[in-house]
């Protein structure tokens, strides 16, 4: 089971950096006071289950808030998103001396072979998925990681605050949010063997419970 360390706090880029994202993508909010450290906290929590090796696939990379971290924990980075400039952003981080594959499609049917991946890793995107569609999404992601191989979650625990907190920021999570922890955690149950499921709660009222979770599994070396 990973451990959180300063290896895994989170580096960004100035904002004005990122590249190849709308104005939907919530990169703006890392950087917020108050919401900026809990937005934070969720990478960080996913990257501290990513085990390292040759490859890593992120599924909904956005601008790419996580590739310095993984660049350090892995020799190549490729990513799938759906709407995601993937041209801008590889280009971006070339230019750092970050070599990324990326390109634009679904969890859903995923352009690579098979056991492909040491870690595939999905923050805050499983919850966009309606609940009949998460074992799919779990057979393909089983079926691009290589025997033994990772898959690293994170999802959202949804609370009346925190729908009431993002409409005070002018989203309706309503619209975004089709399953729950539960729906995510019992689909990845049914293809793979949990190593370890973390839950996070607010920085700012920690009595209010569970506001995150992230969960670790692992493909079965003979499946």
């Amino acid at each position: 089971m990973a451990t959180r360390s300063d290896h895994d706090k989170l580096r960004l880029l100035p904002f004005k950096q990122y590249v190849g994202v709308n104005q939907h993508d919530p990169l703006r909010f890392y950087y917020w006071p108050l919401i900026g450290p809990i937005y934070r906290h969720r990478v960080e929590l996913c990257l501290a289950e990513c085990l390292g090796g040759d490859s890593v696939l992120e599924i909904g990379f956005g601008a790419g808030l996580s590739f310095l971290n993984l660049h350090a924990k892995y020799k190549m980075i490729y990513g799938l998103d759906l709407t995601a400039s993937a041209k801008d952003i590889e280009a971006s981080f070339r230019e750092r001396q970050i070599e990324t594959r990326l390109q634009n499609g679904t969890v859903l049917s995923m352009p690579y072979e098979d056991n492909s991946f040491d870690t595939v890793l999905l923050i805050s995107i499983l919850e966009h998925l309606k609940p009949d569609l998460q074992s799919r999404a779990f057979h393909e992601i089983c079926r691009v990681l290589k025997p033994g191989g990772q898959v690293v979650y994170g999802v959202p625990v949804e609370r009346p605050l925190m729908v009431t907190a993002f409409r005070l920021m002018g989203v309706n999570i309503r619209e975004h949010h089709f399953s729950t922890e539960a729906d995510v955690f019992r689909a990845a149950s049914a293809h793979m063997m949990k190593i370890n499921l973390v839950q996070m709660r607010s920085q700012l009222i920690p009595s209010l419970g569970p506001i995150y979770e992230v969960g670790h599994f692992q493909k079965k070396e003979m499946q």
